[in-house]
C-alpha cells in the first residue's frame, strides 16, 4: 500500500513534458516516476555506464600526462633560454 508523499518543485516545462509522457503512456504522472526510477538498467546502460567510467578515468591520467609533460616542456626551454643567455 503506498502510504508516503512525495513533493517536487520542477519547471512548468518540465511539469508538462511530465505530463504527456504520462499521457502517451497512459498511466498518472505519479505511476508513470515510480516506474522510471524503479526499473532496474537494462544491459545496455550498464555497460554505458562502465564505458563513461573508464572514459572519465582516462581523461584524468591524459590531463595528468599532458601537465607533467607541458611542465617538462617549460624547463627544458627556461634551461634552453639560460645557456643561450651567457
Amino acid at each position: 500500500m503506498k502510504t508516503e508523499r512525495v513533493t517536487l518543485l520542477t519547471t512548468k516545462e518540465f511539469k508538462r513534458f511530465l505530463g504527456n509522457e504520462a499521457k502517451r503512456e497512459g498511466i498518472s504522472v505519479a505511476e508513470l516516476v515510480r516506474t522510471r526510477c524503479q526499473r532496474k538498467p537494462q544491459q545496455e546502460e550498464l555497460i554505458l555506464a562502465e564505458a563513461t567510467l573508464a572514459l572519465r578515468e582516462a581523461l584524468n591520467e591524459a590531463r595528468s600526462s599532458l601537465k607533467e609533460g607541458l611542465e617538462e616542456a617549460q624547463s627544458v626551454l627556461h634551461e634552453l633560454r639560460s645557456k643561450n643567455a651567457r
